[in-house]
C-alpha cells in the first residue's frame, strides 16, 4: 500500500561552529540580498567572529543542517530591557534557503531560539521584518504575536 503523505524530517538545529564559515557566509549573503543590503567584508569577518566566540554570551547563532549541508541560520542577541527585570532576546536574522522554505526549518530555528531564551531566563523573544515579507509572515503569524509598534531609526 502506498503512503499518500510522508513526513519530511526536520533539519538538525545546532550552534554555529568555526568550521561553518564558508556556508554561513553564503546563507547570510542570501539573507542580506533578500533585504537588498550589502555590507563591507570586514563586517562579515567581525560578525562571524563574534557569533562563534564562546565568551560572547550576549549573542549567538544557530544553523539548520540537513544531509550535511547548512540550509538556514538564525542570529540572536540577549539584552537588558527597562520594563523587565530579566533580559529579552532579539531574534535579529533568520534565513532559510529557497529550497528549504516551507519544510519546517524556519519554525525549528525560531523554536530553538525560544528554547535558548527560556533556558537563559529571558522568555521574551521579539523580531522585526518588512511588511512585504509575506511568506515569512505567514509563519510568524502562527508562532508570534504581531505588535502595533512601528520602527524608527536615526537618519544618516
Amino acid at each position: 500500500m502506498s503512503q499518500l503523505f510522508t513526513e519530511v524530517p526536520l533539519p538538525v538545529i545546532r550552534p554555529l561552529a568555526p568550521e561553518d564559515r564558508a556556508e554561513w557566509e553564503v546563507l547570510w549573503r542570501g539573507y542580506l540580498t533578500f533585504f537588498e543590503t550589502e555590507l563591507a567584508p570586514e563586517i562579515y569577518d567581525a560578525t562571524f567572529s563574534r557569533l562563534v566566540d564562546p565568551e560572547a554570551k550576549e549573542r549567538g547563532a544557530l544553523v539548520a543542517e540537513k544531509d550535511g549541508e547548512l540550509i538556514g541560520l538564525v542570529h540572536y542577541l540577549f539584552h537588558a530591557h527597562n520594563w523587565r527585570i530579566e533580559d529579552v532576546c532579539y531574534l535579529q536574522d533568520l534565513f532559510v534557503t529557497e529550497a528549504a522554505r516551507g519544510t519546517g526549518a524556519g519554525r525549528a530555528l525560531i523554536q530553538s531560539v525560544y528554547d535558548l531564551a527560556d533556558a537563559h531566563g529571558t522568555p521574551q523573544v521579539y523580531w522585526t521584518t518588512q511588511h512585504f515579507n509575506t511568506k515569512a509572515r505567514k509563519l510568524y503569524d502562527r508562532i508570534g504575536e504581531l505588535t502595533p509598534y512601528i520602527k524608527y531609526q536615526r537618519k544618516w
